[in-house]
């Protein structure tokens, strides 16, 4: 394979991928690994990108909206098929392989929350819904941090069904199926009760507003550059590991299911606010306290999303930078996502308060992802960069603030 060849054909589209850094001794690094691990070359390459939630925490899985991004960061393999229906999977960090039979497309307990539950998953719903599958062999990298909120697990499950696509089905499977495909491994096989956010930023790529409301979730692209306006885009990880935290996330969906169902429906998305301020004599004792301030967080982000697209389109800074440190506070106070029970230390309250002490006035700062653990997000001026990135960093470990950049791709095929 000529990997300099590859990227001379490629350069523009790269280029606008990776925000202007060169990947060219990534991508021969993982072309070179891969022939080490099985004595061949890759036939092409496989990218899909993490995401950033800017607006809409904890909303997609009761059919809200959000406000999201494709990043410049990425999980990518170099791929080639093979004869027989085994995915043999090399990541970088792990020294064993993942081994993979497609065609065994049961779901096994002892496979809950691994790399072989999502390689499996996301098989048998390609084949539950006609799409060819095969063996291949991958050795794959990723610059998509674990633990940082920007969703590892959607970037590898989105590239995923990529590599499916690519080797086996002609490139015919659009973003949103692949979303949906990503996700379903995800909820059914890895056994994560996640909503639609991650997977559809991922494979959809650009800024996008997504409404998932409709039984065909409605994306809309939005174009707006922070950095022209003297921005960066940051992430910041405070720390702590989400590895053991499934039961926290799971409990938010089923709590805000709870006061649906108590209000007879099955999502949050058919309730309105004055009905919910309404019905809250009736479900106290009916659902838990903590069920009710996440359904009020639910209804409020939903019309914050709305805010902050409006904001963006009239170009009013100001106003959207109000809706992401709303959204923050509302996830702090009502959501309740920034704690992890049992343990002393609250790194990600820390990190933003750290932050509203730099940035109040200037920018704009709040949780990011899932929550409990990872990272928070943050707007920051150009000028006031250095200064911000060298204190989270002092308190947080070196390079804890990553700045992004909005890629404007979702999942691509290189060859």
């Amino acid at each position: 394979m000529d990997i300099k060849a590859i990227f001379e054909r490629n350069s523009e589209r790269l280029n606008t991928l990776y925000s202007g850094k060169d990947q060219l001794a990534r991508y021969t690094g993982l072309a070179e690994a891969f022939a080490a691990h099985f004595g061949r070359e890759p036939e092409m390459f496989v990218s899909a990108p993490g995401r950033t939630e800017v607006v809409g925490n904890h909303t997609d899985h009761n059919n809200g909206r959000v406000l999201a991004a494709s990043v410049n960061l990425d999980t990518v393999a170099a791929i080639a098929p093979r004869n027989d229906s085994i995915v043999t999977l090399y990541s970088a960090g792990y020294d064993k392989p993942f081994v993979v039979d497609v065609s065994d497309t049961t779901i096994y307990d002892h496979e809950k929350e691994s790399t072989f539950a999502l390689i499996r998953g996301v098989a048998a719903r390609l084949q539950q819904l006609g799409y060819r599958v095969g063996g291949f062999d991958a050795s794959v990298t990723s610059t998509v941090f674990k633990g940082s909120g920007l969703s590892s697990s959607a970037a590898f499950e989105v590239m995923l069904v990529a590599a499916f696509d690519a080797l086996y089905n002609g490139w015919t499977i659009d973003a949103k199926l692949n979303a949906r495909i990503s996700q379903y491994a995800e909820n059914v096989y890895f056994g994560k009760p996640s909503g639609l956010l991650d997977q559809s930023a991922s494979a959809v790529g650009g800024l996008v507003t997504i409404d998932f409301g409709p039984e065909n979730p409605v994306v809309e692209a939005l174009n707006y550059d922070f950095g022209a306006k003297g921005y960066a885009v940051c992430v910041v990880t405070a720390g702590g590991e989400h590895g053991n935290l499934t039961a926290d996330y799971a409990a938010i969906p089923n709590e805000m299911k709870q006061v649906a169902a108590a209000m007879g429906v099955d999502v949050l998305a058919k309730v309105t606010k004055k009905q919910l301020e309404d019905a809250v004599p009736m479900l106290k004792g009916k659902v838990s306290d903590r069920a009710i301030l996440r359904a009020f967080h639910f209804v409020d982000e939903t019309d914050r999303v709305t805010d902050a697209v409006q904001a963006l389109r009239e170009d009013d800074l100001d106003a959207f930078f109000r809706t992401v440190i709303g959204s923050g506070e509302s996830s702090w106070k009502l959501l309740q996502n920034l704690y992890v029970a049992g343990s002393d230390n609250q790194e990600m309250p820390l990190a933003l308060e750290m932050s509203r002490r730099m940035l109040e006035g200037r920018g704009a700062w709040r949780i990011h992802g899932g929550g409990f653990a990872g990272t928070i997000l943050a707007f920051v001026p150009f000028d006031l960069l250095d200064e911000y990135a060298a204190r989270m960093d002092a308190v947080f470990g070196e390079k804890a603030t990553t700045v992004l950049s909005i890629r404007p791709e979702g999942a691509v095929c290189i060859r």
